[in-house]
């Protein structure tokens, strides 16, 4: 025993030290008494402190590895949730987006993921984004990123594209933007339910955008199509966008501001 150290802390008044049985090394059967340390309350806590904080800077540094794969617009690298345009058209939707960050944990647990579709311009991309960088605030690793992007980088590791796909499922949730952008050779199509599968067995959430109708993807009968689908089906919860395209709106009232602005010169 370290006769330097006081048997009970004077922080919290808890003991150090504990008599507990050793059994007897000499042939002899039974046990002897001997005092061994302990952590009191204090000791205890600061190791909990201490051992959160790694636990906080390993997710910090996982978190910017990921970021390094995400390949994420510029224009949506700080869309949340308060930047989002509210409407009737899209009220739904980001009330699901809004529930799906708030019970990540279930949805993780579950490996529930979403799928956007719907027609160009809706806000699909901007929502999905939304949900990436709202858990990323809350330390949760995401990468969003794009199967036309994806298949840029997968070209670099030839046949083997298992070290990428290990990397990627590292994140807790991948979200992939514009489903069916990607061309549809055999390549691209294997490397896409490559991805889409390894999420499945790694038992890991995905969120997938398209501009495709869900409907046209329920009677695809194209089989290379179809497995992929299949594996979306069963992984991801369809939400339909509607409404008309933000991207035609805004283009309307900035060619208003600029018509106005451009009258003075008339």
């Amino acid at each position: 025993m370290d006769e330097s150290i006081e048997k009970v802390c004077p922080v919290c008044g808890k003991p150090r030290f504990k008599m507990m049985d050793f059994p007897l090394l000499d042939g002899r059967d039974g046990f002897e008494k001997r005092e061994v340390k302990i952590m009191c309350d204090c000791e205890i806590a600061a190791r909990n402190e201490r051992d959160e904080r790694e636990r906080r800077e390993k997710e910090i540094a996982l978190i910017h590895d990921l970021k390094k794969l995400s390949l994420i617009d510029e224009r949506l690298s700080g869309v949340n949730f308060s930047t989002c345009k509210v409407d009737e058209s899209n009220s739904k939707m980001i009330g699901i987006a809004r529930k799906y960050v708030d019970n990540f944990d279930e949805m993780y647990k579950e490996c529930q993921g979403l799928l956007f579709f719907g027609d160009v311009g809706t806000g699909k991309s901007y929502i999905a984004a939304a949900i990436a960088n709202e858990l990323m605030n809350r330390l949760i690793p995401v990468v969003m990123t794009s199967f036309v992007r994806l298949l840029q980088e997968m070209q670099g590791f030839e046949t083997d594209n298992t070290e990428f796909i290990q990397r990627l499922n590292r994140a807790k949730l991948l979200v992939i933007d514009d489903l069916g952008a990607e061309r549809g050779t055999d390549y691209a199509l294997e490397r896409v339910y490559e991805v889409i599968d390894s999420r499945y067995r790694s038992k890991k959430p995905i969120i997938l955008t398209t501009n495709m109708q869900y409907k046209a993807m329920q009677e695809c009968q194209d089989i290379r199509y179809v497995r992929i689908y299949d594996r979306i089906f069963e992984m991801c919860y369809p939400v339909k966008f509607t409404g008309k395209s933000w991207r035609k709106k805004d283009a309307v009232d900035r060619f208003g501001r600029m018509s106005e602005l451009f009258a003075e010169c008339s």
